[in-house]
């Protein structure tokens, strides 16, 4: 998180410095490839039917998806039931959350919200064993 808010806070810097002539903006055009960062929704409480192109389907209708992803299962490829999708301007991922966030999609109340940083994941295998197998030693 504290990358994309430096990323962020870098190109906001550089557009502030780019020089403006004839109404047009002349700076880095990679901004609005990192203003998608920051548009990013959760969506829970999929049925295990809609996929990728059903879920970009619905939340068209507020702007520019970039990419809509319903998250499967590694092992059986099934549907977890839920999914993000990313949109191009933070202005058309808050107009979706609230007219989407209740709404039913494919048979199934969906719950709608900005997407979070995962947090990172600690421990692992610690080893241990519990004296399980260990008696040679």
């Amino acid at each position: 998180m504290a990358f994309y808010n430096r990323i962020g806070s870098l190109m906001r810097q550089s557009i502030s410095q780019t020089t403006v002539s004839n109404g047009n903006a002349k700076g880095p055009s990679m901004f609005n490839a990192f203003r998608c960062m920051s548009s990013k929704l959760f969506v829970g409480g999929l049925s295990y039917q809609t996929d990728d192109h059903s879920l970009k389907e619905a939340f068209s209708g507020f702007g520019d998806v970039v990419e809509a992803r319903v998250i499967t299962d590694r092992e059986s490829g099934r549907s977890r039931g839920f999914g993000f999708v990313n949109y191009t301007s933070d202005d058309s991922a808050k107009e979706a959350m609230t007219a989407m966030d209740g709404q039913e999609l494919n048979g199934r109340s969906i719950r709608v919200s900005l997407a979070t940083e995962r947090a990172p994941r600690t421990g692992g295998f610690s080893g241990g064993g519990g004296g399980y197998g260990n008696d040679r030693y």
